[in-house]
């Protein structure tokens, strides 16, 4: 076989061998594709359909355009919102959002990865995201994707990143109501003190390190013991800086969420005015769980 054969064979043997990993690379909630699979003159829109409420998408060599439909098998839950983390390195494509047959632009080519995008998701339509390559001169590799995550009308409070979704947040604590829903609904519960408290100016967020004495529940590893298994927890969560949290002395009951691996700061009572709470709730049948007190 010529020279010129033997690269054609193998030009074949790597497009079939690209063409199995795409197809093998998709599942109920995760997607990851190329776009040298495309037709170069194949006008037709990729359409991609996730069943998760969180997963993620990662589109290589994007070309021309995909439409990724997040459509969850949960069909009971009503999921009103939409946030999508672009990946570090975003580049290749602009990402919209589809409203009413509309496409509304969302992230541009270089996007900041830290930034976490949200929009709402009501009405009769799916939630939808376009992603629309741009051109490009070089064939170096490049990569579009996000993580994304559908919340239910109860998921943006307490604990959720208020600044994601459209409305007025207000910086204050939580009521008795809420504080009952957060202990029993929360991603984390954790008991501790604050250690350390910094301020991110460009994301307008603080970063609040807390030393933890006794988890009672944690969705994830956000609170980690030290090396060997010792000593106290420790972890870190997210607020608004404008909520102005600070260090110091006494021991709180942390709640909170976790979106796309960090850990959002809900309701944050001092423990013994949540004692005096939970007690209060037992003795009237008010409370909506069991929680193992002290």
């Amino acid at each position: 076989m010529s020279p010129r054969g033997e690269q054609h064979v193998r030009l074949f043997f790597l497009y079939c061998l690209s063409a199995c990993l795409s197809a093998c690379a998709a599942d109920l909630c995760n997607w990851r594709g190329s776009g040298l699979l495309r037709d170069p003159q194949s006008r037709v829109v990729q359409q991609v359909r996730l069943r998760c409420t969180e997963g993620a998408v990662e589109w290589m060599y994007p070309s021309q355009a995909l439409r990724v439909v997040l459509e969850p098998n949960l069909s009971s839950a009503r999921h009103s919102t939409v946030c999508i983390k672009p990946f570090g390195g975003f580049g290749g494509a602009s990402a919209y959002i589809e409203r009413a047959g509309q496409l509304h632009l969302l992230v541009t080519e270089g996007g900041r990865p830290e930034q976490v995008y949200c929009f709402r998701a009501d009405g009769p339509q799916k939630p939808a995201i376009f992603l629309q390559a741009t051109l490009q001169r070089d064939i170096g590799r490049r990569t579009v994707g996000f993580r994304y995550e559908l919340l239910s009308n109860g998921s943006t409070a307490p604990g959720f990143p208020p600044t994601m979704v459209q409305g007025k947040t207000e910086c204050r604590p939580c009521n008795d109501t809420e504080l009952l829903l957060a202990v029993c609904s929360s991603d984390f519960v954790v008991r501790g003190s604050i250690s350390d408290v910094s301020h991110d100016s460009r994301r307008q967020m603080s970063l609040v390190e807390v030393s933890v004495e006794r988890v009672f529940r944690q969705r994830s590893s956000v609170f980690e013991r030290q090396t060997g298994g010792e000593g106290p927890w420790r972890g870190r969560m997210l607020t608004l800086r404008r909520c102005r949290v600070k260090a110091g002395g006494g021991h709180f009951l942390f709640t909170g969420a976790e979106h796309f691996g960090e850990a959002w700061l809900g309701c944050a009572p001092r423990y013994t005015d949540f004692v005096s709470v939970y007690r209060a709730a037992l003795r009237t049948g008010q409370n909506h769980c069991e929680f193992a007190l002290d």
